[in-house]
């Protein structure tokens, strides 16, 4: 006896798993219970069958390589008019299927509607707005192209007008620079998708030094992949400088608001990719002019200056100088000879004066008088009578000498 199938995907195992059409059967009742939904796509494909009242769809998701069947009654479509066709923006309120023998999803259109340009425009406004905010628009964070770069990657239409333009003009300006050219669709379900590949692409090349997104005009859905979310930020996070060379001056799609510099036709990114050798030659040759002139200036200025120079006195006679300077050393030795003799004669005086002084005031000048000094045999000076007594050996200092003397009393006296 077989054992039970699970009744739940969770339940199953490997020695009890689901049978492929039981898998199939259970997707399709999951499906089924899901209610009709309002999805937005382009549609890609339209397929009539003649006396036939479906119509076979095929809507492809504007953002990802993204697509899916769709049936729908002829009236349906037939309401919508000229509107409806193929490559449109539409949105339809549709029913999910899930054809359990084929394993394949599918819509069931219930309606149709075509996206205006109206609505278009008011999305890529909030679009704008929305990044904008985020600092995507900021020039802050664009960076400068540079000088002249020796190679560039180009990203265009299949020979289109605009890589002529881009190719021919620029190497007409520089005509060293080189290209690498991603030829990509710049208009309909897919450029949204090659144009960011070929940016990653060219973005990954170390040779390539500024990255040129290239398209003539167009009408305003043709340009709106150029709006796109998903390009504009891979541009933002690209880590080489983009031009942004998209349809005419008019033409204004958000790839402009992000990339580091934008151009208004393809032929004005060349003139912003490379200057123009012509141009810089003749201005070489001003500077190297402009450069001799000033130097012959600057030649005849110094050599004036030392014409100058050489006529002053100084240069036509050296000895000048050293004169001049030996008459001061004469005029400053003679007034030092003045100011010594000065003061060697005040200092004379000086000692003169102090000398009458010295010998006013000197012992022996009082001796020279006529006085004398008497001291006991020890050197003390008498100065009181009392101090002497009789038969005291006393010594007499005169000017002229000294000698001894005995007092006698007064009686012998």
């Amino acid at each position: 006896m077989s054992s039970p199938i699970p009744e739940k995907a969770g339940d199953t195992t490997a020695e009890q798993p689901w049978p492929l059409r039981l898998l199939s059967m259970k997707i399709g009742e999951y499906v089924e219970r899901m209610p009709p939904v309002w999805v937005e796509g382009q549609l890609v494909q339209i397929n009539r069958r003649p006396g036939a009242p479906t119509v076979f769809l095929t809507l492809r998701d504007t953002d990802a390589d993204l697509s899916m069947s769709v049936t729908t009654h002829i009236n349906t479509l037939n309401a919508m008019g000229p509107a409806v066709q193929q490559g449109a923006r539409v949105v339809m309120h549709a029913k999910p299927t899930f054809w359990a023998t084929k394993g394949t999803l599918q819509l069931d259109a219930r309606q149709i509607r075509a996206v205006g340009i109206g609505e278009l425009l008011a999305r890529v406004e909030r679009l704008k707005q929305l990044l904008r905010s985020e600092g995507v628009f900021d020039q802050s964070r664009k960076r400068p192209l540079p000088f002249a770069p020796q190679r560039v990657g180009l990203i265009c239409g299949r020979n289109s007008a605009a890589e002529r333009d881009v190719v021919e003009n620029t190497r007409r300006r520089w005509p060293a620079t080189t290209f690498k050219i991603r030829q990509v669709a710049v208009q309909g379900v897919s450029t949204v998708e090659e144009v960011t590949a070929a940016l990653a692409e060219l973005d990954a090349s170390p040779e390539v030094e500024v990255i040129v997104i290239a398209r003539g005009g167009g009408s305003f859905e043709d340009l709106l992949p150029f709006s796109n979310e998903t390009l504009v930020r891979a541009v933002s996070a690209a880590h080489t400088p983009v031009v942004s060379a998209i349809g005419h001056d008019v033409d204004n799609p958000l790839l402009d608001f992000v990339a580091d510099v934008r151009a208004s036709t393809p032929t004005d990114a060349a003139k912003l990719l490379v200057p123009d050798l012509r141009e810089q030659l003749a201005l070489v040759r001003r500077h190297h002019e402009a450069g001799a002139r000033a130097l012959h200036q600057r030649i005849t200025q110094e050599r004036h200056r030392i014409d100058m120079l050489r006529s002053r006195p100084v240069l036509t006679r050296p000895m000048t100088m050293v004169e001049t300077r030996r008459e001061d050393v004469d005029r400053l030795q003679d007034r030092g000879r003045i100011r010594l003799s000065h003061r060697l004669e005040r200092g004379h005086d000086e000692i003169t004066r102090l000398s009458a002084q010295l010998r006013a005031l000197s012992p022996q000048h009082i001796l020279d008088r006529g006085y004398a000094v008497v001291r006991h045999a020890d050197g003390e000076v008498i100065s009181d009578v009392e101090q002497v007594h009789a038969d005291d050996l006393l010594r007499v200092t005169v000017a002229r000498g000294d000698f001894a003397v005995k007092p006698v009393a007064a009686s012998d006296a």
